[in-house]
């Protein structure tokens, strides 16, 4: 059983930090990577990318927004109680070098998969922008953090409550228009990252995605998580969850991602009316 240890509520309770002992899992994982959580016996299994690693204390940390039924059933956990199952690291590392000016942007809960990346990237010796955005300034998470991981920190929100208003999209273009950039790793929404995939592709700049495909078994036997990469199939599983972005099928991915959504929103009100019945 995995215990949770330190808990934190940001962006006003709809996203929720988890530090959580799991140290073989601690010692092994590298930047990208992910795990697979089961609250219960009978929980659903939910792939997350881990925000941050401690090898010495044993802990990983993971950040999710509260979207679902199994994601609430995350957030009634408190300081103390276990993960029924906590299974990894999973999926391949990010590949990581030295290769002159990066921007990592991020949007939403995504900013948590991208700040151990653009950590790793500046330690590396890159020149690190980062670029991280949301809908208002109450939804952004982990700007201090950020802003250590990088250079230099730009920030955007949608209703111009914060920093820029407008998209991350918008910041990305005038850096790739006023400066000289070698790669772009981008993680977020699939709209977010869609887009910047097609700015990047004009000034031909090599660009990272990371897919929050639907997965089960999280080991490339179920087949949930395929993908269109360059028009192969590919399992974001095992082969990812990072891929050229300019080789990515995102409507095809953004389909995948709504498949179920008629049967999620029932299993919500369920389990609402199962909490307020309680």
């Amino acid at each position: 059983m995995f215990e949770i240890l330190r808990r934190e509520e940001l962006a006003g309770g709809s996203v929720v930090l988890n530090e959580i002992s799991a140290p073989r899992i601690a010692r092994k994982a590298r930047p990208g990577q992910f795990v697979i959580l089961k609250a219960t016996e009978t929980g659903e299994r939910i792939p997350l990318t881990m925000a941050e690693t401690d090898p010495k204390r044993g802990t990983i940390t993971i950040i999710y927004q509260v979207v679902g039924k199994s994601t609430m059933l995350f957030k009634t956990l408190q300081v103390g109680d276990r993960y029924q199952d906590v299974i990894g690291p999973l999926g391949q590392p990010t590949h990581l070098e030295k290769v002159g000016n990066v921007i990592c942007v991020g949007g939403g809960t995504g900013v948590a998969v991208l700040h151990p990346i653009t950590r790793a990237l500046k330690e590396l010796g890159n020149n690190v922008t980062a670029i991280i955005g949301a809908r208002t300034k109450d939804l952004l998470i982990l700007e201090d953090k950020m802003k250590a991981a990088s250079h230099r920190l730009l920030v955007s929100t949608d209703d111009g409550s914060y920093g820029h208003h407008g998209f991350v999209t918008d910041l990305l273009k005038e850096l790739l228009q006023k400066e000289d950039i070698q790669l772009v790793v981008a993680i977020g929404p699939v709209p977010m990252m869609k887009y910047c995939c097609q700015i990047t592709k004009e000034y031909g700049v090599k660009t990272i995605v990371s897919l929050n495909a639907i997965m089960v078994d999280g080991t490339g036997m179920c087949g949930c998580c395929r993908v269109s990469i360059d028009g192969q199939i590919r399992f974001a599983c095992v082969d990812g969850p990072e891929f050229d972005g300019h080789k990515v099928d995102f409507e095809e991915l953004q389909k995948r991602l709504m498949s179920y959504r008629q049967e999620e929103q029932m299993a919500i009100e369920h389990f609402q009316r199962c909490t307020c019945s309680a």
